[in-house]
């Protein structure tokens, strides 16, 4: 589309933004819902994007999840194992001892082309997982099974042994299924070639093949940049869901995201959709006028950031990392775009989760001043010049910093960030790319330069191991698995995170967690930025809906969805 085609349709969709809405029956035929992300890959063991996860939420599910309020909830699974109940226990003692969680998979529970959901599902995805050719987001839920063992009497009935024992054995809410009998013919015809499986899994070839999903929906229709429709799956173990069809509405725009919800062009807007900015100004709109919404916020575990690319040799300099934090007015940042409602980060774990801390003993933080960050910039060797930026040895000091293109709030923080560093005399270019190709490549296989800057949302209490672990360093030796983009490397820090996982008592994990913290905020491998709230816009009518604050999104209870 060109750009002339581009801002002509952009103003006609705004004349309808002071008319209200138009006149438009919602029922539980169809529910339209808006989404500033495109998903880049629906294949469960791909997938990295929050907006594939939103979309594989309708139409998948694990063994267990987690609710709105932060409790686990069975769906796969009959019921959940713990040591208490003896479906989880040891055997061993020391180095030598083993983990065995018995898991029972749902009577009813069915592929969308009615073929079970067995062990035998689980095991193929574990043997598809520590494929050293296929590149998944991490390995290290996988890599600690010594085995899985189907029982031959009833399928439905599998055992999942542990090399090394983790606390949180029965909250892999991650480990979905890949259908056995439709993606092992493709697995062994494509798993000797490097990043041949993910291009030819039938995710991608015949996304449409119900048999795919085991949720409450089933992919019914994919337009690559347009949209994606999902319909009701007959075969879905558990409650019927009420609304007949979603359609998904790819807008990457979030001011055409806005402008079409107010032309009735789609019915809602996900929480992977307006800036925090719009939702506060549309919901005192909302508040003032009839107009038939909801603007829902929810403080949430989501975390805005930048990462820093260590194999960058400016910033290998830790005084120029200092610099670059020291220089960032973040509570002005906060205030100025989001009122003050939204909660400034000094590190990765957010104030709602049972790990974070404040302690100043812990926690290293850089107060804002500009004086400072000129001095340490000064004592590095970057010296300011006429131009009104610095250089050393005939070299400029500039960075790229890059982020989602068409994402309206995070284009204001960059245009903030360049103007802040700029007035300590640091050069720093603009350069985005859609969220399909900076997280589906640039970020994956950590490419871009200097910065990148994007959000992570996870669960509470959730280990940052395959971030920080220098481990998870994505490199074409392990095929690109790992989410440790900025290439942060240390010992120590490995060692906490190993022992973390292995750790029983709810006291010490969060000691550990508070080592890893202190280390985290004094080596300075990512600039935190704030802790954002989940936001959607929901119909008055439709029940049932609810964020969720944490990486199970609200998709994943969308059976519970309704149009009164």
């Amino acid at each position: 589309m060109s750009k002339i085609i581009s801002v002509w349709l952009v103003g006609f969709m705004l004349l309808f933004v002071n008319q209200g809405l138009c006149a438009k029956k919602l029922s539980n035929k169809q529910l339209t819902i808006g989404i500033s992300q495109e998903f880049e890959n629906l294949n469960p063991l791909v997938k990295q994007m929050s907006a594939t996860s939103y979309i594989y939420s309708l139409v998948g599910r694990s063994l267990v999840g987690m609710d709105a309020d932060g409790k686990t909830s069975h769906q796969l699974a009959v019921t959940t194992p713990t040591l208490e109940n003896s479906m989880a226990k040891f055997d061993g003692k020391g180095k030598n001892r083993t983990l065995k969680v018995d898991w029972e998979i749902k009577k009813n529970a069915s592929w969308g082309d009615g073929k079970p959901v067995t062990g035998h599902d689980y095991k193929f995805t574990w043997k598809v997982a520590m494929t050293d050719t296929i590149s998944i987001s991490s390995r290290d839920a996988y890599e600690n099974i010594l085995d899985i063992v189907v029982n031959k009497a009833n399928p439905k009935k599998f055992s999942i042994i542990y090399k090394s024992p983790k606390w949180n054995f029965n909250r892999r809410f991650a480990f979905y299924a890949l259908p056995k009998h439709l993606e092992e013919a493709i697995y062994k015809k494509y798993k000797s070639k490097p990043g041949a499986y993910e291009k030819n899994s039938m995710y991608v070839s015949k996304p449409t093949h119900p048999g795919l999903y085991n949720g409450p929906y089933v992919i019914n229709e994919v337009k690559l940049g347009s949209h994606v429709v999902v319909t009701q799956n007959k075969h879905f173990y558990g409650k019927a869901p009420k609304i007949k069809k979603i359609v998904l509405k790819l807008i990457p725009n979030t001011n055409t995201l806005e402008a079409n919800l107010r032309s009735g062009n789609i019915d809602m807007i996900s929480s992977l959709g307006l800036s925090f900015d719009q939702a506060l100004a549309l919901d005192k709109k909302v508040k003032k006028t009839d107009m038939g919404f909801d603007v829902k916020f929810k403080q949430s575990l989501t975390y805005e950031h930048i990462d820093l690319q260590l194999k960058n040799k400016i910033l290998q300099d830790i005084q120029v990392r200092k610099a670059l934090s020291i220089g960032i007015d973040k509570k002005g940042l906060v205030d100025a775009l989001f009122e003050g409602k939204q909660y400034v980060a000094h590190h990765s774990f957010a104030p709602i989760d049972p790990w974070y801390t404040d302690n100043s003993k812990v926690v290293v933080k850089y107060k804002y001043s500009r004086r400072s960050a000129k001095k340490m910039l000064d004592k590095a060797g970057w010296k300011l010049s006429a131009d009104g930026f610095r250089y050393k040895n005939g070299q400029k000091l500039a960075f790229t910093i890059m982020t989602t293109s068409g994402n309206k709030v995070r284009e204001l923080v960059q245009v903030y960030l360049k103007d802040q560093w700029k007035k300590i005399g640091v050069d720093v270019q603009i350069k985005n790319e859609p969220a399909r190709i900076l997280f589906g490549e640039t970020f994956r296989k950590s490419k871009y330069k200097a910065m990148i800057m994007y959000a992570w949302t996870s669960l509470p209490e959730e280990s940052p191991k395959t971030t920080f672990h220098s481990e998870f360093i994505p490199t074409k030796s392990n095929s690109f698995t790992g989410n440790n983009s900025m290439n942060w490397k240390n010992k120590k820090v490995d060692a906490i995170l190993e022992e973390l996982d292995g750790e029983f008592d709810q006291n010490k994990r969060i000691k550990l967690a508070h080592q890893i913290i202190n280390f985290y905020t004094d080596e300075i491998p990512v600039i935190p930025l704030y802790f954002r709230a989940d936001v959607s816009v929901v119909p008055k009518k439709l029940s049932g809906y609810r964020l969720t604050g944490h990486s199970q999104l609200s998709t994943n209870h969308v059976e519970n969805w309704s149009v009164e």
